[in-house]
């Protein structure tokens, strides 16, 4: 495809040589430029790919878009001068890769806490109903049964192109997608005409990227706001800005809940460590998942489903049958012992929370709760101390440890949480840096029948050091230390 083709839509500012030249390959990170590549100069949060131009150009880019023309360019390359290379970059790679979305049921969820376990229960109903289906999510991708690794919640532009590319050309009908606040603010969805869209809640989160909590709302709303009307835009009315969320979305406006009048209306009947018992609609069921919090995933998993045209009953039927998404909830309990471990992504104060809430609410009064719980190094800080006072407000016993420290120093992240306790909180608080024996020690320390919630990185099998990613699995080393309890 000519350049000029793929630039349709896109905002250009100016051209230097000829938009006649064909692309072989698209790309956005120089170190991918490839004879006949077009590099696409994305100024990123930290990187800015201007830098980069002439490192392309000698690796036989044969054209540049950016938002700035070098002076000095080469005289036999074309340059495009464009006035947002990151949305040109979604836009192109759109273009490049055949536009797929526009023959796929393209479904995306966005929220603070949920985005994972929707996506994932929507892609196994669908799948386990007879559809080809594709996955986008923190988790992992899939094409069909076919597992892609997982790098980001949504990946780039090129990247995501490729994949919806990928799964048009294996059959695939509907694709569910996470879209995080990151990647609408960066455009990286521009140019996927979406089928339906998802809001499950929005709390405390990311205010190292958006600054402000009213802008963190505002770039979620931004999705809903660009929903075409042919699509349908679903959103939790328990949620108090669930329906500031749809305000002037032109699709059709949907909302699940569990306490306010909804179009999909749920009531819990119960909600144990065997799962949750819930009427959907004026049906009884019960499903595999544990927690509140989960009672509005499947509400709205149940409410996208029928707004893609399935029969209920059918829904109801697979949905209660489905396991949630690795690391989220999920239990180990040791053979001899039976203590109950739960490995949770839970990284926010509010996910926190939920899970915490949901573990007091099920274990028995001789149960004592461990939480092992630490917070991510370069992220938001503010949410440090929040998610601390959560850990000690419902915990018994609380082990403060790594995450992902990245560049910081883990002690010191540990030292930001601890600006969330209160002086009686020390008593049943331990700082062990260390995951591995962070997670032996509340092991240790618990009584047969105990329950130890181990949070933040789920399904994540590595720890970010230093640039380094350290292979570390929460359910491994769960399983490794109960092996040497149960002995």
């Amino acid at each position: 495809m000519k350049l000029s083709e793929l630039l349709y839509g896109v905002s250009v500012v100016s051209v230097s040589g000829s938009t006649a030249v064909e692309p072989l390959s698209i790309t956005t990170d120089s170190r991918q430029v490839r004879p006949g590549a077009l590099f696409i100069a994305v100024r990123g949060t930290r990187v800015d790919g201007q830098q980069f131009i002439q490192q392309a150009l000698e690796q036989g880019a044969i054209a540049i878009v950016t938002e700035t023309i070098p002076t000095s360019c080469a005289v036999d390359k074309t340059f495009v001068q464009v006035s947002d290379a990151a949305l040109a970059s979604a836009l192109i790679a759109s273009q490049f890769f055949g536009n797929a979305a526009a023959r796929l049921k393209v479904v995306g969820v966005t929220g603070t806490n949920g985005k994972t376990t929707i996506a994932t229960l929507l892609y196994k109903l669908f799948s386990g109903l007879g559809f080809t289906c594709g996955l986008i999510s923190t988790v992992e991708n899939r094409i069909g049964d076919h597992s892609v690794p997982s790098t980001h919640t949504t990946p780039d532009p090129v990247q995501l192109q490729h994949l919806l590319h990928q799964m048009e050309q294996a059959g695939c009908t509907h694709v569910f997608m996470e879209v995080s606040s990151h990647a609408i603010h960066q455009h990286r969805i521009a140019g996927i005409s979406f089928a339906g869209g998802i809001f499950s809640n929005i709390t405390h989160d990311h205010l190292d990227y958006h600054n402000t909590f009213d802008e963190y709302i505002r770039v979620k709303k931004s999705f809903f706001d660009t929903l075409p009307a042919t699509a349908f835009a679903l959103s939790n009315a328990d949620d108090k800005r669930g329906a500031v969320m749809l305000q002037n979305c032109k699709a059709r406006k949907l909302f699940y809940a569990l306490r306010t009048l909804a179009d999909y209306k749920g009531r819990l009947l119960d909600n144990g460590l065997e799962g949750l018992q819930l009427t959907i609609d004026e049906v009884e069921v019960h499903f595999r998942l544990i927690g509140t919090f989960n009672a509005y995933n499947l509400l709205a998993v149940y409410g996208a489903a029928c707004a893609l045209g399935l029969e209920k009953m059918e829904v109801l039927t697979q949905l209660s049958q489905l396991q949630g998404a690795p690391g989220r909830f999920e239990c180990i309990v040791s053979a001899k012992e039976q203590v109950l471990a739960v490995v949770d992504y839970a990284h926010t104060p509010d996910a926190l929370l939920n899970v915490l809430t949901t573990l007091k609410q099920l274990r028995k009064p001789d149960q004592q709760l461990t939480t092992v719980t630490g917070c991510g190094g370069d992220r938001d800080r503010t949410k440090r101390p929040l998610m601390a006072a959560a850990v000690a407000a419902h915990s018994d016993r609380f082990i403060f440890t790594s995450d992902n420290p990245r560049s910081e120093d883990p002690a010191s992240i540990i030292k930001d949480m601890e600006e969330g306790l209160a002086a009686a909180d020390y008593k049943k608080y331990i700082p062990i840096v260390d995951r591995d024996a962070a997670i032996k020690t509340a092991i240790t320390l618990s009584a047969p029948h105990d329950i130890i919630l181990v949070a933040g990185k789920g399904h994540e099998t590595y720890q970010d050091i230093k640039g380094t990613k350290e292979h570390f699995d929460d359910r491994e080393t769960v399983r490794k230390w109960f092996a040497t309890l149960d002995k």
